[in-house]
């Protein structure tokens, strides 16, 4: 398969739509297993989805979500009871899918799979396929090139089956055009808060009531568990620093791309600019002549005032305020007639009136960038590093797998992993289960749910080698741990005071914002100073939250100014003030892209009746248990 992707020798540029494919699959024991057993997950037909299966997937989610929403995360937050039931979910809705696909013989031909594997960003080298990246890159991920291929095939299908059940949705236009108006309609509202602060003064707390609060919340007052650790980071960047690339390997490159250093000549013009439109009448075209030609006597009369003519008569509306200029450009980049009035130009010469599909233009030419090619030098440190990259990655891939067995095989310490790969063994501080700064490589949530396994704290054993970003990989072990510790009252007495203070002058705040908003709604004056005006909608909140823009929205347009409040936290209480209300009707790239989003919403809504009622007819059995088992 790979083969015949590289002797195709193009470049393949593919938009799969409603899927992006996953470089880790579930592998083929779905399609292979017909019965379920006690240590399956869930059954789908008889077919069962074992609990290896599940944990991989299970993996995979998680590591999209900490891509997605960044490592500053706590570990907890990827393996909760409604992640993991939805994950399974998920993947019973995929079987009861392929099974459909299957009994409507779903074809994926080798050329879309060609295509596809050939515009998988990862598998590729200087912007082509290389089967040898590939390779190891499944190598690396411990999939066979048929295991990929199938799982391919299976991808593809599903995506077929999503897009032809999304697209049979039918969305009401009438239903459509009032949910655009809807979106597109603005609020303009001014907004006073009744702050907390000056009622902080009023609010007394008993020491009976700091007490009980603290007993009720025990759990806010304990230091968090934390460990110190050491670790080691393998990534393609430092195994590319480890082996310099060498002079003959830098002059082999540059010659091999040399035309990609080529900067042709490039030349800067000025212009004046008569429109005449593309269906003008004869007598129009004389009338735009003419004056171009008037024109370019006065310019031939005093060069010198080009600027200022152009900005007196040139039609170009982009260039003319700038007396004409239209900055450096290369060929093609220009109408042919412009080009080739341009190219025989000398610096500072002025040309003829030259007619082109926009009309006559006046030309002067300002400028020539002679055409060069950036030599080696100037070019040695991108290519340099850009090699480096190459082999750092080609490096990664190779010593990956090795690097995960030494830090699993020798447990007990990674000083035979750092010595094998010439790594550095790093100690942090005392961190918690919260992720520590971004920039450490400790920053990664299944990292630190490794360190703080039961077996990680007890044993002091290696973790598992953890991917925390594109060819990176971390192990770590736990050095020291410190568990969970209570603090007594007398040391978070001050906090709680603190705290329970902002929540009552909160409440006071929100009485008193209240009383306010009832003397509003009656029409009687309240005192408020309102602030300045300023427009919302549901597209452009303009910063208010969701529940607040609902209580504006909510608002009767037929009777305004209208009045309405909400809480802002422990910042007090805030009053709303509806002015108007436009109806403005959208442009049309604005009604367009709202009616694509119903489209969507509507085709979503779709696929997933669609898959409920397959599930519906299926055979679909879950081990509770299992599910819940970490």
């Amino acid at each position: 398969m790979f083969d015949l992707v590289e002797k195709h020798k193009r470049l393949i540029q593919v938009i799969l739509g409603l899927i992006i494919i996953p470089f880790a699959f579930f592998g083929l024991e779905a399609y292979t297993r017909g019965r379920s057993n006690a240590e399956d997950v869930a059954a789908v037909d008889g077919a069962s989805i074992s609990q290896r299966e599940f944990t991989e997937e299970l993996r995979q989610q998680q590591e999209r979500m900490r891509r997605l929403v960044g490592p500053g995360v706590d570990p907890a937050a990827f393996d909760t009871a409604d992640m993991r039931r939805g994950v399974l979910d998920a993947m019973i809705n995929q079987r009861v899918i392929s099974a459909e696909a299957a009994r409507a013989r779903l074809m994926v031909s080798k050329a879309r799979l060609d295509e596809v594997i050939g515009g998988i960003p990862a598998f590729q080298k200087d912007g082509r396929f290389d089967p040898e990246t590939a390779k190891l890159l499944l190598r690396a991920q411990n999939l066979t090139e048929e295991a990929f291929v199938e799982s391919l095939r299976r991808d593809i299908r599903l995506e077929q089956i999503g897009r032809s059940v999304a697209a049979g949705a039918i969305q009401s236009r009438e239903v459509a055009a009032r949910l655009v108006a809807l979106e597109e309609q603005t609020r303009e509202i001014a907004e006073a808060v009744i702050s907390a602060q000056p009622f902080l003064s009023q609010v007394k707390i008993d020491e009976a009531t700091l007490k009980s609060h603290y007993e009720a919340n025990l759990a806010e007052f304990r230091t968090p568990e934390a460990v110190k650790a050491e670790y080691v980071v393998l990534s393609a960047e430092q195994l590319g620093a480890q082996e310099p690339v060498s002079e003959a390997e830098l002059k082999a490159a540059y010659d091999a791309r040399v035309s990609q250093y080529r900067q042709d000549e490039q030349r800067r013009a000025s212009h004046i600019l008569i429109q005449i439109a593309t269906d003008a009448k004869a007598e129009d075209r004389q009338a735009a002549r003419k004056k171009a030609d008037e024109i370019l006597a006065q310019v031939r009369k005093s060069p010198a005032r080009f600027a200022e003519l152009a900005k007196q008569y040139s039609q170009d509306t982009g260039s003319a305020e700038r007396g004409g200029d239209l900055g450096l450009f290369g060929h093609g980049m220009m109408a042919k007639p412009f080009e080739d009035a341009a190219d025989k130009l000398r610096e500072n010469e002025i040309s003829d009136v030259v007619e082109s599909e926009f009309g006559y233009h006046i030309i002067r030419l300002t400028g020539i960038q002679p055409g060069k090619t950036r030599t080696l030098d100037e070019v040695r440190a991108e290519l340099s590093a850009e090699l480096a990259r190459q082999k750092g990655t080609r490096r990664f891939a190779e010593a990956a797998e090795a690097f995960s067995n030494t830090v699993y095989e020798q447990s007990d310490s990674l000083q035979p992993a750092a010595e094998k790969f010439k790594l550095k063994v790093q100690t942090s501080d005392w961190i918690g289960r919260s992720p520590p700064e971004p920039k450490s490589a400790l920053a990664n949530a299944k990292l630190l749910g490794a360190l703080f396994s039961p077996d990680s704290i007890k044993f002091r054993r290696n973790t598992d080698a953890i991917e925390i970003a594109p060819n990176v990989l971390v192990a770590a072990r736990v050095l020291e741990h410190r568990p969970v510790a209570q603090r007594k009252f007398e040391e978070v007495r001050a906090e709680i005071e603190a705290v329970l203070r902002r929540s009552e002058a909160a409440k006071l705040a929100k009485t008193d914002g209240e009383a306010r908003l009832a003397r509003l709604q009656k029409g009687e004056d309240a005192g408020i100073k309102w602030g300045p005006a300023r427009s919302v909608s549901r597209r452009n909140p303009g910063g208010l939250d969701a529940q607040t823009l609902r209580s504006v929205l909510a608002v009767d347009p037929a009777k305004l100014p209208a009045h309405t409040g909400a809480m802002k936290g422990e910042e007090g209480y805030a009053l709303y003030r509806v002015i108007k209300v436009a109806e403005a009707a959208p442009e049309a790239q604005a009604a367009k892209a709202a009616a694509e989003r119903q489209a969507q919403a509507a085709g979503a809504q779709q696929y997933e009746a669609y898959v409920a009622s397959l599930r519906a007819r299926a055979k679909i059995a879950i081990n509770t248990a299992n599910l819940e088992k970490k």
